[in-house]
């Protein structure tokens, strides 16, 4: 499938060579083996050298794909909704962080701009609004996006190195948990061991660890006892340890946290062989992470069991889990996009209908969605506006694939995104 893909720019390329050579000279010096977490790590995160800390267009159309920000700003403005209803029970105190809204991974900036402008309608705007965002250069693009979109409101952004120490609000991560570095591993009779990544005939292959070597106790919990050995998948101690880190520091509040992935026995299923190890580029998809390391986003699916073990654990209380379109339809994106029919937008990333405050729900959500076409011809924006929210909530795209988890301290429920549909049951 490689063969299949664009060839890069020259710069590009010499980009990726260059990042290649510093991973080559670190497989060496460790005897000749790496992990794939590792190699995953340094592929996205090398300073100036991996994907996400690179200089290349990554999000939208020009990019190498897209997320439900990119897609309309209706994702954006049925997600406040969600954040507003969190924001409002967190209890006032004397800290300057209270209240606060925090997107990890900011992209564009996009959602960024779209919940500022929907929190602002829904009287609700948060003190501060921190993006905790380690590439320099997509702070820029941020930068960018908010003084076009939201100039207004722009300057509420603070962009953070870190998580606080402890906070209290809302914290938002939509595509953050499946671009975590991840351990491949095989599980076979005599236990589980990592998969790696060695140098073969001068180029970057697949390489499993010696068996003499350790075992990967922190995987054998996983029960896999419908599934016949040996069986490859995947387990991200990098999520499990983002997520207990994020619950410690919450005072008040909760994590929204968005992203593909299932429950650990959908996870690893059988016809899941082979793990879900999956990469990006240019609006295609390929299985071999080590074409032209740092071009490609490489991901793998999110394993919810493990996120919520890890924020129970932590002392959270797991507030809600859906798939993405019952979350979307429960915040009333099916309303949002009848406001956009009636009303005429004022631009881009912000509407004069100011949202319902109850969310349409189940059928009603479909007749909506299907009324917005009637009643005259509609507009080019408008068409692309419900072409968007059925790629977000269908069934055989984002809307079953994407999946939202609520963890939280002190939170009541049940929150308005998981009124139907919650699947906690299944985690």
């Amino acid at each position: 499938m490689a063969n299949e893909l664009p060839q890069p720019s020259t710069d590009a390329a010499a980009a990726s060579h260059a990042l290649t050579q510093i991973i080559v000279a670190e497989i060496q010096a460790a005897g000749g083996w790496m992990s794939f977490a590792r190699y995953m790590e340094l592929a996205l995160y090398a300073p100036g050298l991996g994907y996400y800390s690179g200089g290349s267009q990554k999000f939208g159309e020009s990019g190498d794909f897209m997320t439900a920000p990119e897609l309309t700003p209706l994702f954006g403005q049925a997600l406040a909704r969600q954040v507003a209803q969190v924001l409002a029970q967190v209890s006032p105190n004397d800290s300057e962080r209270n209240k606060a809204v925090i997107e990890v991974g900011g992209g564009s900036g996009r959602l960024a701009a779209d919940m500022l402008l929907a929190l602002d309608e829904l009287g609700c705007l948060p003190k501060h609004y921190f993006i905790l965002e380690l590439s320099g250069e997509l702070r820029a693009r941020q930068a960018a996006t908010l003084a076009e979109f939201a100039p207004a409101l722009a300057a509420r952004v603070e962009w953070l190195d870190d998580l606080p120490p402890a906070f209290s609000g809302c914290l938002i991560a939509n595509e953050v948990l499946d671009a975590m570095p991840t351990h491949a591993l095989r599980w076979d009779v005599s236990g589980a061991f990592e998969r790696g990544v060695a140098v073969r005939a001068g180029r970057l292959a697949w390489a499993e660890l010696d068996k003499r070597g350790r075992r990967f106790v922190e995987a054998e919990n996983r029960d896999l006892s419908p599934i016949d050995l040996p069986y490859d998948s995947e387990i991200s101690l990098a999520a499990q340890a983002w997520v207990a880190t994020l619950a410690r520091r919450l005072e008040c509040g909760a994590l929204l946290l968005v992203d593909y992935g299932l429950p650990q026995r959908e996870l690893y299923h059988p016809s899941r062989n082979g793990g879900t190890i999956r990469c990006h580029y240019r609006h295609r998809v390929h299985n071999d992470p080590f074409w032209y390391p740092g071009l490609s986003d490489i991901t793998s699916h999110v394993d919810f069991t493990a996120v919520a073990e890890a924020g129970f654990d932590a002392g959270l209380e797991v507030l809600g889990y859906a798939n993405q379109a019952n979350f979307l339809i429960n915040c009333g994106i099916a309303e949002l996009l009848q406001a956009r029919k009636e009303n005429s937008p004022v631009g881009a990333g912000e509407t004069k209908a100011k949202p319902e405050t109850t969310a349409l729900q189940g059928g009603r959500a479909k007749d909506a969605l299907c009324a917005v076409a009637d009643g005259g011809t509609p507009s080019r924006d408008l068409l692309r506006a419900q072409g968007a929210v059925n790629l977000l909530i269908s069934p055989n795209e984002m809307g079953e694939l994407f999946k939202v988890i609520a963890l939280g301290r002190g939170i009541k429920k049940p929150l308005m995104g998981f009124t139907q549909g919650d699947r906690t049951h299944a985690l």
